[in-house]
């Protein structure tokens, strides 16, 4: 969740982005309606955006458990007319906020309801889609703790007016340069992938004394030969092929190095209950759970040599940079997160525990889209007798591997590619 001056910096470059890349005429955008329908999971609503248009981009930020708040980019937004849906109960007040290339919107929600909040364009039209997922009051106080509301009014003046110095101007014409190159690069034919830990760092130690630094590393080592077998034209790069101890930032680094075009860190979990089993898939992002905190503490801590750890940090102003930098690659990770879900819960029959964000410092330094896995609890006796096993490691690295075949195919078809 980004603080209050933070979503106010990422208002401001995503103005001036559109500034510096709109015609000098546009249509105006006409919000023709809001609606809002009851999710087919009976978990929530989704509030939709009638537009003639789709928007440019758009943000979510929810600073209170009440309230909503979203930007829309588009140039001259329509609003004039729109109530609340009447189709539903949970919204007390929605209101709309003129800015600088787009409209501000506060969404109130009715007391004793809680919702956590994502935004999505709809496949099949101009619309613009809010998710609206049930959870509980505490865990929504955990996510917008020490948040506060947006004021729009200071957004009504020139977005060029908030900028101190013309280097804010040259950061944005950088970013969006940045954006084409990601644009221009079109193939995918190199995957790294990163077996966590290693060396004096042994990760989490799991029943009867089994390390994952071991097993990720065999993991790692079957998904390569599995692409390498199967997808001839496919580099595979290993961040490590031995037990050898390699700084989280290197890891980005020799990614980056070898012009990877998919990043993948494989890991297992732990907990100090041994009932906790099953796979999680994270890309960066932050946090929005407990459960997401303490996974990201503990794989961004490092072992050193003489026994002393050291907590990796990722902050939110680095994060939001990255973001902005590199909305694609980020999308793309979300993207493939959902396929290795998928394989890892059909393909390898594992419990899915979901795909979540957080702020990974090894999926931080390496630009291109990035995921880290974890493969299971080794904490579990049943998941660590599975994990150490070459039935159960060739299974898991099938899935993987079957994930990143399928990503290959669909980019490739995107790009116009013949992959055959």
């Amino acid at each position: 969740m980004y603080s209050y001056n933070q979503f106010l910096i990422l208002i401001v470059l995503n103005c001036l982005l559109l500034l510096l890349s709109s015609p000098l005429q546009a249509q105006e955008n006409a919000l023709q309606k809001l609606s809002s329908a009851e999710r087919s999971d009976g978990k929530g609503y989704v509030l939709r955006y009638h537009l003639s248009q789709q928007v440019d981009s758009f943000e979510v930020y929810q600073p209170d458990v009440d309230l909503i708040q979203m930007t829309l980019y588009s140039n001259e937004v329509d609003t004039n007319n729109i109530g609340i849906p009447s189709d539903s109960p949970i919204f007390d007040e929605i209101s709309f906020y003129e800015l600088p290339n787009g409209v501000g919107v506060d969404i109130y929600i009715a007391k004793d309801y809680y919702y956590d909040s994502k935004a999505y364009h709809d496949a099949s039209s101009n619309d613009l889609l809010l998710a609206l997922t049930e959870t509980d009051r505490e865990e929504l106080e955990y996510i917008t703790q020490d948040l506060k509301p947006l004021m729009w009014s200071r957004l009504t003046m020139d977005s060029e007016e908030m900028l101190v110095e013309n280097e804010s101007i040259d950061t944005a014409k950088t970013l969006n340069g940045d954006y084409q190159k990601t644009k221009d690069k079109i193939k995918l034919d190199v995957v790294v992938i990163d077996p966590g830990h290693g060396g004096h760092d042994p990760g989490s130690i799991g029943y009867k004394g089994v390390k994952e630094k071991d097993i990720v590393l065999d993991i790692s080592k079957k998904v390569g030969g599995y692409i390498k077998k199967y997808m001839p034209g496919v580099k595979v790069v290993y961040t490590r092929e031995s037990d050898k101890f390699i700084e989280l930032e290197e890891r980005g680094s020799i990614a980056n190095r070898a012009e990877g075009d998919l990043f993948v860190s494989i890991h297992c979990n732990s907990h100090s209950s041994r009932q906790a089993y099953g796979t999680d898939v994270f890309f960066l992002g932050l946090e929005r759970s407990q459960t997401a905190l303490k996974v990201m503490k503990r794989e961004n801590k490092v072992v050193r040599a003489n026994n002393d750890t050291e907590q990796k940090k990722l902050t939110q102003e680095e994060l939001l940079i990255y973001e902005l930098a590199n909305s694609g690659y980020i999308a793309s990770s979300e993207q493939i997160a959902g396929m290795f879900e998928n394989q890892l819960d059909n393909r390898a029959q594992r419990h899915s525990r979901g795909v979540k964000q957080a702020r990974f410092v090894v999926l931080y330094h390496a630009s291109m889209p990035a995921v880290l896995l974890e493969t299971g609890f080794i904490s579990n006796p049943s998941e660590a007798r599975y994990l150490t096993s070459n039935y159960g490691q060739s299974i898991i690295a099938s899935a993987i591997f079957r994930a990143i075949r399928n990503y290959k195919e669909d980019y490739d078809k995107s790009q116009h590619f013949n992959s055959k």
